[in-house]
């Protein structure tokens, strides 16, 4: 079996919080096989001691950490959005799978089940984050008045953050990167969530509406998330009329030239009179 590496060329760094003893033998001795480092967590440790290990992925189940299971769980998702998180908890029902992958987990796996196809997601789990690590690289998208920060896996307006969490995050940067190109809601499902999208699941429309709501929260003027009923949804950076920013360009478009550059001028702006003038220097 080949040994997964951090791209700088180390073995995997996991924590597995977990307290079934004879899963976590023969799970041990196969990532020490391997040369990963591993450390076992009893019980649900603070986030910043999580961050403190800088890890490559962190296995959780979820059955040992109580009633705060799902808080925690959450609290992991969106304080650190860079690091990969499998879910390997006892039998479960489709419900509580479907809501642990909605708040950030990238995978689940329900136990009994061999310790091999625990390693194997978390090698597939840390490759994808590998391939997100170049958002690190990329230049922020800028669209009206939002910017969009791959680095920081957030979005900002006026330098504010729009707070919003990973999944959305996930979904405008997949919708800003397809450049004003209608993406089908089974495309948006596939490739942010990682899966074919369920007959009647209206999770893409669930997030498109709390992302535009805070989208609308931050940035009023504009509108960002178009819907092609029907089909799905468009990404442009579009001003709502009667705003300002709409008034602007509709100026503009009235007093540039057909031809060449605007010549030097005055331009008093006598609303109340219902005019426009045009007084050359």
């Amino acid at each position: 079996m080949t040994t997964e590496r951090t791209s700088a060329g180390q073995p995997l760094r996991i924590a597995v919080i977990d307290s079934d003893s004879g899963f976590l033998q023969v799970l041990d001795k196969r990532l020490e096989r391997l040369g990963w480092e591993h450390r076992t967590l009893a019980s649900a440790v603070p986030v910043p001691t999580i961050v403190a290990m800088r890890l490559s992925a962190l296995v959780v189940d979820l059955a040992i950490l109580g009633p705060g299971a799902w808080d925690y769980l959450e609290r992991l998702c969106n304080e650190l959005p860079g690091l990969g998180i499998v879910v390997c908890t006892g039998q479960s029902t489709v419900a509580q799978r479907v809501r642990g992958l909605r708040l950030g987990a990238d995978d689940w796996l329900s136990k009994p089940c061999h310790p091999e196809e625990l390693i194997a997601r978390v090698e597939s789990v840390v490759r994808r984050r590998r391939r997100s690590d170049a958002r690190e690289e990329r230049t922020p998208v800028a669209a009206g008045e939002l910017e969009i920060r791959s680095d920081r896996f957030q979005a900002f307006v006026d330098g504010v953050s729009v707070d919003l969490t990973r999944r959305e995050f996930e979904l405008i940067e997949l919708l800003a990167a397809s450049e004003g190109r209608v993406l089908e809601r089974e495309e948006i499902y596939q490739r942010v969530w990682g899966y074919a999208m369920a007959r009647g699941d209206r999770s893409v429309d669930v997030f498109v509406r709390k992302l535009r709501q805070k989208l609308e929260k931050a940035s009023p003027e504009w509108r960002y998330i178009h819907t092609h009923f029907g089909v799905g949804y468009r990404f442009a950076a579009e001003a709502v009329e009667g705003s300002e920013p709409a008034r602007r360009e509709r100026l503009a478009a009235e007093v540039e030239p057909a031809d060449g550059p605007a010549p030097s001028a005055l331009l008093l702006d006598a609303e109340a009179a219902g005019d426009l003038r045009v007084l050359s220097s």
